[in-house]
């Protein structure tokens, strides 16, 4: 399946490496880079989903995610994502998706684009059940790289490690890296990191906005213990 994830805003916290190894599913680990697990809030919005590179997919085809992660690691070094929750507005894409074992949510949400006043990029979600909500942007800059080992690291992620049918698989996807820009937090007031159970101290660490890569993702794996 070929998508484009586009106007990637990243926000990162660190966290207890414990915190981050009590989430991951068995036989990976949490990854640590520069010293710490890491907590991730991050939206795109998901745009020209086709099967292949020839069959559009119109209703599912665009819309904004918006999803809370942690970084896995698996024994052989395969590094992935584990997703804690994915808040998007497609009820079949939820339906769907939660089919597969990923912990997608139906929610309201709303991608924030610059406009003659404000020339921040960001995302608002409500969910439909509870009301947990969220709503960040950011001001990147986009005369400035951010390719620094750390921005780097936090991004180049080309799988994720979910549950499926009682195993731990790996799901492969292939991008280019992320063309990344350092940004600074316009607003944000958040409730899915506490919702995934997430205790986060203070502003983010990291903050990097994206103007997007094409995406494939491939046949899933079952991920061998060590």
């Amino acid at each position: 399946m070929d998508q484009r994830w586009e106007d990637a805003v990243f926000l990162h916290w660190r966290i207890p490496v414990s915190a981050a190894e009590a989430r991951m599913p068995p036989g990976v680990r949490a990854d640590v880079v520069d010293g710490s697990a890491w907590a991730g809030l991050v939206g795109f919005r998901m745009e020209r989903i086709r099967l292949g590179a020839a069959v559009p997919l119109p209703y599912w085809g665009s819309f904004p995610e918006i999803n809370v992660r942690l970084y896995s690691r698996e024994p052989d070094g395969t590094r992935a994502v584990v997703f804690l929750s994915l808040d998007a507005p497609r009820l079949a894409v939820v339906l769907g998706a939660r089919a597969a074992g990923l912990p997608y949510v139906w929610s309201q949400c709303r991608a924030v684009a610059p406009d003659g006043t404000d020339p921040a990029y960001g995302y608002d979600v409500v969910r439909r059940r509870g009301r947990t909500m969220s709503s960040f942007a950011v001001h990147p800059n986009r005369a400035a790289r951010a390719d620094d080992d750390l921005s780097l690291e936090l991004t180049a992620r080309f799988g994720l490690h979910s549950r499926f049918a009682g195993r731990t698989v790996h799901v492969p996807v292939s991008h280019e890296p992320w063309p990344l820009h350092p940004a600074a937090v316009a607003h944000l007031e958040d409730g899915l990191l506490a919702a995934a159970g997430l205790d986060v101290d203070g502003p983010p660490e990291s903050v990097l906005f994206s103007p997007g890569v094409r995406t494939r993702i491939g046949r899933p794996r079952t991920v061998r213990g060590p």
